[in-house]
């Protein structure tokens, strides 16, 4: 398998990760993205490190770091909310509204049965994400749509929970939170794709990366939207001088 490279420069790789892969081993084993990690090291000697996580489903971007200042510093972005993402998301349902911000707290649950999944809970951790519909196709009761999510914050599942506590509808293919349990029910996967993310970075240019439609998306009967403007983030503060 050979891994898309969509943005290098000496302290950043962004990946176009392909759906299926984790991003770290599985406990029960099996293919990673550490199997591919000698062909990102790009003749550098230090392997590069994720600095966030994609959900195995999930494709697009993922920015690693390619030395550990780097990663310190990406990790500071993140936490002080400088990088800006988009992702895509097929819904078999129309919206009401063209446009809208989802306000939904997320707190983890788990249960023998059913394992593990996040839900909206007023004692949960603050989850904000902006959205917007692109496309509508479909009559009736057979309507699928494609949105484009903007997170402000970065929880565990977030865009999943509000797609379906917030939309109204899972994400296409979802098993955990879709209508049928362990099921990828009307897709082979959770539809949704890391479309662009966008890194401010002081006294340099900024880390930009837009991941191409991805085919299945295509074969689901939607059409490839225009890139996004880049994500709108305040700019990361200048590094302090000494006299």
């Amino acid at each position: 398998m050979n891994i898309p490279i969509l943005f290098e420069d000496g302290e950043a790789l962004v990946i176009n990760k392909p759906a299926g892969l984790p991003v770290d081993r599985p406990k029960r084993g099996g293919p990673a993205l550490f199997d591919h990690i000698e062909q990102l090291k790009l003749g550098f000697q230090r392997p590069p490190v994720a600095v966030h996580r994609l959900d195995t489903d999930t494709s697009g971007c993922l920015l690693m770091a390619r030395n550990p200042k780097a990663l310190k510093r990406f990790n500071k972005a993140f936490e002080d909310r400088l990088v800006g993402k988009t992702y895509l998301a097929i819904i078999d349902f129309e919206p009401a509204q063209p446009s809208g911000t989802i306000e939904l707290s997320l707190s983890k649950i788990s249960s023998a049965e059913k394992g593990w999944r996040m839900i909206a809970a007023k004692k949960g951790k603050p989850a904000i994400s902006h959205w917007e519909l692109l496309e509508t196709i479909g009559e009736g009761s057979k309507k699928r749509s494609l949105i484009r999510f903007r997170p402000e914050t970065g929880r565990t599942h977030q865009l999943r929970v509000h797609a379906l506590q917030g939309l109204g509808a899972p994400l296409l293919g979802d098993p955990v939170y879709g209508p049928v349990r362990g099921q990828n029910k009307g897709a082979p996967r959770t539809m949704l794709h890391a479309e662009a993310i966008h890194v401010s970075r002081a006294g340099k240019d900024a880390v930009s990366a837009f991941a191409p439609f991805p085919e299945d998306f295509i074969r689901a009967g939607l059409t490839a939207p225009e890139p996004p403007a880049p994500p709108e983030r305040k700019q990361a503060e200048p590094a302090p001088t000494t006299d």
